[in-house]
């Protein structure tokens, strides 16, 4: 991939291959401009469903699909499997672990990643519920505490083994408690007649007065009251203070004995623009124009997570809808600078947002009219069924869905062999989620 083309086709780079970056690389497809997707990943995750993954419901090859299959009859539309690390904004190059790339324009759609708040112990000892990999090590870990728990003699250590903490009370944290809540008390009760469910505990930590704060207040209630309902034991105005392997410390209450912290607490935008100099916001996120340009490269735009997009008032959230729509929008511009127009400003339409808590249970807003329950619930599934991308993999998830649903089964409880960056993450039974000296009779199992 050489230098700046000129005299052909302007070449159009996009860093990442999520909703953002995909949908503006559909928008540009066919158009007179060469393309370049650059992806650290060969396929694209549909997030929404992830925590499914991470609860058993679904195989990780149901919600990913290979980015070139989607492009495989669009000529203009080049991929790369590469990390990009770095913009050198003066000679328009992209460096990446591997090849150095060029760019007329460029579109930085690398999203986000999760933020720890520089909560101590978090990055060491918490799992996360951001990526693939992540999903399968926390499904892996899950499993593997049922196992140990049903040999395990020693009270208080199995209680700490079935004890499972949910840091963060936003939709990812809601659905996956939820999801968990019901594969626990579901399936694994079948699995493991050993363990005694009546010390399987999961515990939502949320550090505001109510979960889902971006829903409508009747949805937040609902959801509250659904999750409790349920036997999650939901716990607001509760900040953790640290993570260790084996409880979470939070700030003015008692400590909870823990082998297990999901932390769902919030997201950053992903590092290349702080590392290629690039003013970002304190949550690592880029401020744009109206136009989704950086103001002082006209060729630049950033979409999706990574983008501060200023709407009156509001910053708009990180969710797909925004990254969908200001990847068209980008497109759309470069295309109109392509043909010496001016580009236009993005103009965000809300269609609503929606989270599912459960079996027959969900909370959907669109615009000033709520429904929860089963409504809800199905309007849910058939959204995001439709917006699945691959008709193989609607297929799939609508086959898992139905098998949980009429038959209260799920397929997907095996270990498979994951590779995690550190050592809490790892995923092996044989290594054994914790070892009976790493305890403290100091400290008090609530």
């Amino acid at each position: 991939m050489g230098n700046l083309t000129e005299g052909k086709e302007p070449r159009v780079v996009i860093i990442g291959g999520g909703f953002g970056g995909l949908w503006a690389a559909r928008t540009l497809a066919d158009q007179p401009v060469n393309v370049v997707l650059i992806d650290r990943n060969n396929y694209h995750t549909f997030l929404a469903l992830l925590y499914q993954v991470a609860a058993a419901e679904l195989t990780a090859e149901d919600i990913a699909y290979p980015v070139r299959s989607i492009f495989i009859k669009t000529s203009n539309i080049d991929f790369v499997l590469a990390h990009a690390r770095w913009i050198d904004l003066q000679n328009h190059l992209i460096e990446t672990d591997g090849e150095t790339i060029s760019y007329d324009y460029l579109i930085m759609a690398s999203g986000s990643v999760t933020a720890t708040f520089d909560v101590p112990g978090v990055e060491e000892h918490a799992y996360f519920l951001k990526t693939l990999e992540e999903a399968v090590t926390l499904k892996n870990h899950i499993i593997c505490c049922f196992e140990a728990a049903e040999r395990e003699a020693d009270e208080k250590i199995r209680k700490s083994l079935l004890t499972f903490v949910i840091v963060g009370g936003g939709a990812t944290g809601v659905e996956y408690a939820g999801a968990l809540t019901e594969l626990i008390h579901g399936p694994l009760l079948k699995d493991y007649p050993g363990v005694d469910f009546s010390e399987a505990r999961i515990i939502l930590l949320e550090a505001a007065s109510q979960l889902v704060s971006a829903m409508p207040q009747n949805v937040c209630d609902y959801t509250a009251r659904q999750l409790r309902e349920m036997g999650v034991d939901v716990r607001l105005q509760a900040k953790v203070a640290e993570v260790f392997p084996d409880k979470v410390v939070l700030k003015d209450m008692d400590d909870i004995k823990t082998n297990t912290v999901v932390w769902t607490a919030g997201v950053k935008g992903e590092g290349i623009a702080d590392a290629s100099n690039i003013q970002v916001t304190p949550d690592g996120r880029v401020q744009v124009n109206k136009n989704l340009q950086i103001n002082n490269y006209q060729n630049i735009y950033v979409i999706g997570d990574l983008a501060s997009i200023s709407e009156g008032q509001r910053v708009l959230p990180m969710v797909a809808q925004v990254a969908i729509q200001s990847g068209i929008t980008a497109a759309h511009n470069i295309l109109r600078q392509v043909a010496g127009s001016t580009p236009q400003a993005f103009v965000y339409k809300d269609r609503g947002s929606m989270i599912t808590i459960g079996r027959k249970a969900a909370g959907v807003a669109i615009g000033s009219r709520t429904f929860t329950g089963f409504f809800a619930w199905m309007l849910w599934l058939v959204i995001h069924l439709f917006n699945l991308i691959g008709f193989r993999n609607r297929v799939m998830v609508l086959i898992n869905w139905a098998w949980d649903y009429f038959l209260y089964e799920r397929a997907v409880r095996y270990v498979f062999p994951s590779n995690a960056p550190s050592e809490a993450q790892c995923s092996s039974c044989i290594r054994g989620v914790m070892k009976k000296s790493d305890y403290s009779e100091k400290n008090k199992i609530i």
